[in-house]
């Protein structure tokens, strides 16, 4: 018998066989320098064109046929890294890339891999630590969200405050994520700052339509805070003193397979002026101090068993505190008052990493948050000469409170698929208000109680799949579905979300893009469209009170030209249901249920957008610009009719720029522009009971006012609009460095050519020379005038 034809017919199979076999590459990519791990990092197989990203930890894998691989290493703004073998068995390649370009023939070739036109999520937006700390601030306090702020489809609530209105949403539409964990309140000084510590901060990632199915709970826009993990190499430390607050940052590693970082913030104008506000008080009489201050603590713990196994500890504490304490003593008397309001929040996570195989990773998180609001009050009044006193206390307290778990999993059978599938669960308690009154006269107690409304616990449920999926080369999809349940009050709630989005190359660096995302958020907060005050209230939906649902549809373009800049066009709709809203003339502290004071209603907005950067070069920066309508109607406000949301601006425009002048000398700036907010002015005054002119409908009532002599009637809600608002701030940095440590000296100044932007309109009163009645005028009331600052920030 022949044996040949046998022999090559097994020679035949065994090529075959060969060449369908697979194996996977895995690992993590760190940054050289710190051992950071680099979120979104690319790893690019010339050979087969096939590639993947990493995960939140840095995470890869890559399963490929068996042969020959070239793979490329990337990150923008990093050297890339190649690597060239025969791919014959599983492997693991741990990779460090430094942040000195030193390959750019080869950064050129791998920066398509990385294009955003090649991006299959559209609507999102990145931004590095270096980057936010570039923008020039108000006070020289760098912001982590007033950095989002300058982003096209992102707008601020008003002149210097850090809440985010996002597509026409609200900022409790805003599921903010500090390590994975909800913050509820996010500001901290009434609105102009953010509780976000840039020093602590790796990187934010704003996510505003086509949400992946793995993020869910709200309507409009999902913003993920990483904190930085800590060096891993070495001991380092950084910090600043500006003209309110000081920081320190200190990191580095334990061992070798653990390290730390700590960061703390504290404003310390109350110290500084206290001797001043004692002395001015004393000329009254009055021994007491009165002061304001907040502080952030930030700390992370992370521990690599192995490269299967790792755990995080990660949390943030911080508070706003408002005090007065003041004792006026006299011959015959006594009187003591103090007065305290503190706000803040607290979130903490411990997670843990498993590597079940190559190529499914997983992530099991326990996380605690909280965020509360305590106001008390307290007089006494004792009177020496029968020993008789009075004394009196009132305290209010509300928030909101979590347990979570979370189990996810990032499964990749081939470079074609990225799966991602999870479950959680939440338990929230929410505090709607309580207060604590006592009152005690002439030794006698008259009042010991607690009033207000109880604690509602509630069980939030979620599960999860999504798959980014390469059709073909031009075509790729995230597909997904989100389920959640809310069980409330012996009541549930449901809710399917499905998620898609696509991309499509038109060519080989532009793109063509599409979304459509449905969203369902249980929880809520009670909110006066104002100043950023601590007494906005979380609530959940109940019985009574549905689940917010918005559907978002989304269309755009993006394009890429070489490594420097990169441009997007988006055109966006969408629809809201059971947005809640005070009814007209009520508000927080008031002891009846809030379910009593509250509407709900309709919402949409829909606009366009566009957005251009430079990435590279000595001049780096960006232009957005927005074109929005957002309305807004409720059964019980204005006459059940649509009115345009407060913050519906049609024009906004931002041109943000940072410039190396030297290795010493930088320069930043910041222009800002956006049509006036609008606001509601009263067009007549009723001397007397107002029903009898509107018909018992108090609806359009701004009830509990008497201005001049009479009720105040609303037309229409939102009926006026302020004058446009712009703004400049420039910023200089001086760096210069030393053996041990380097310093950097930043000064600059706020809305640098003074323009007087409105913050609120109301009605004043003019009179002319000669006396007379006066005549009542609108007038637009501005905050912020130019305002200076300098810095000094130092690492070692």
């Amino acid at each position: 018998m022949n044996k040949l034809p046998l022999l090559c017919f097994c020679m035949i199979i065994t090529t075959f066989i060969s060449a369908q076999q697979q194996y996977t590459i895995k690992g993590y990519i760190t940054e050289q320098e710190t051992g950071e791990a680099l979120i979104s990092s690319n790893i690019f197989d010339v050979t087969s064109a096939l590639g993947t990203v990493t995960n939140n930890f840095g995470f890869y894998s890559l399963t490929l046929p068996a042969s020959e691989v070239a793979l490329l290493y990337t990150y923008i703004g990093f050297a890339t890294q190649s690597k060239k073998f025969i791919l014959n068995k599983d492997t693991t390649i741990n990779l460090e890339l430094s942040n000195s370009l030193d390959l750019e023939e080869i950064e050129v070739v791998a920066d398509k891999v990385v294009a955003k036109s090649r991006e299959t999520q559209m609507s999102t937006i990145s931004l590095g630590a270096k980057e936010i700390k570039a923008i020039p601030a108000l006070l020289g306090e760098v912001d982590v969200l007033k950095s989002l702020q300058l982003l096209p489809g992102v707008q601020s609530g008003g002149e210097g405050q850090s809440g985010l209105y996002v597509r026409g949403g609200s900022p409790d539409q805003n599921l903010l994520l500090l390590d994975g964990v909800p913050v509820y309140n996010a500001s901290h000084l009434f609105g102009f700052f953010s509780v976000f510590n840039a020093d602590a901060i790796k990187d934010v990632k704003l996510i505003k339509g086509g949400f992946p199915a793995r993020y869910g709970g709200r309507l409009s826009s999902v913003i993920e805070v990483n904190m930085k993990e800590g060096n891993k190499k070495e001991f380092k430390g950084a910090g600043s003193i500006g003209l309110i607050s000081s920081k320190l940052t200190l990191e580095g590693p334990i061992g070798d397979k653990t390290s730390f970082m700590l960061s703390g913030r504290r404003t310390y104008i109350d110290l500084l002026a206290r001797p001043l506000i004692k002395s001015s008080l004393k000329q009254d009489g009055i021994d007491g101090v009165l002061g304001y201050y907040f502080y952030d603590f930030n700390g992370k713990i992370n521990h690599t068993f192995s490269d299967k196994n790792r755990l995080y500890l990660s949390f943030y504490s911080g508070r706003d505190a408002f005090y007065y304490n003041a004792t006026e003593d006299t011959d015959d008397r006594k009187e003591t008052n103090n007065t305290n309001l503190g706000w803040g929040n607290y979130t903490s996570v411990l997670r843990w990493n498993h590597l079940f195989q190559d190529n499914l990773f997983a992530n099991l998180a326990l996380s605690y948050s909280r965020y509360n609001i305590n106001t008390g009050v307290s007089f006494s009044d004792l009177d020496k000469s029968n020993n008789q006193s009075n004394e009196f206390s009132f305290n209010y307290s509300s928030g909101i409170e979590d347990i979570a778990l979370n189990y996810t999993f990032d499964y990749l059978p081939n470079p074609d698929h990225y799966i991602k599938y999870g479950v959680s669960a939440i338990h929230h308690r929410f505090n709607p208000g309580q207060f604590k009154l006592f009152s005690k006269e002439n030794q006698t107690i008259g009042l010991d109680t607690v009033i207000g409304q109880k604690i509602v616990p509630t069980l939030e449920y979620a599960a999860f799949v999504e798959d980014e999926v390469k059709i073909n080369k031009k075509l790729s999809l995230n597909a997904g579905l989100h389920f959640s349940a809310f069980s409330v009050q012996k009541k549930n709630y449901f809710s399917i979300q499905p998620r898609l989005s696509s991309r499509y190359m038109l060519q080989d660096d532009l793109s063509l893009k599409a979304s459509f995302s449905t969203m369902r958020q249980y929880t809520q907060l009670l909110a006066f469209e104002g100043l950023g005050l601590p007494t906005d209230l979380w609530v959940p939906s109940t019985k009574r009170i549905k689940p917010q649902d918005a559907w978002q549809v989304s269309l755009g373009l993006a394009k890429d030209l070489g490594n420097d800049y990169e441009f997007s066009a988006e055109t966006y709709y969408k629809g809201m249901s059971n947005l809640i809203a005070f009814k007209d003339g009520n508000g927080i502290f008031q002891i009846d249920d809030w379910q009593d004071r509250v509407t709900q209603g309709k919402g949409r907005s829909f606009g366009f957008e566009l957005y251009a950067k430079k990435k590279t070069g000595k001049l780096t920066g960006w232009i957005g610009y927005t074109w929005s309508k957002t309305d807004r109607k409720f059964d019980d406000v204005n006459f059940d009719t649509w009115f345009p949301f407060k913050y519906d601006r049609r024009h906004d425009i931002s041109v943000v720029g940072q410039y190396e002048i030297s290795k010493k000398w930088s320069f930043s700036g910041s222009w800002v522009y956006g049509t006036g907010n609008t606001a509601t002015i009263t067009y007549q005054k009723v001397p007397q009971q107002p029903w009898d002119y509107i018909k018992n409908d108090l609806s359009s009532i701004d009830l509990g006012t008497f201005a001049y002599g009479g009720y105040s009637i609303v037309e229409n809600r939102n009926n006026y609009r302020l004058r446009p608002f712009h703004r400049l701030d420039l910023g200089f940095a001086r760096k210069v460095s030393r053996k041990t440590w380097d310093y950097t000296v930043s000064f600059g100044a706020y809305n640098a050519y003074n323009r007087k932007n409105p913050f609120f309109v109301d009605y004043d009163t003019v009179y002319a020379d000669g006396g007379g009645d006066g005549k009542i005028v609108l007038k637009e009331y501005s905050l912020f005038p130019v305002i200076p600052y300098i810095n000094f920030g130092f690492e070692f």
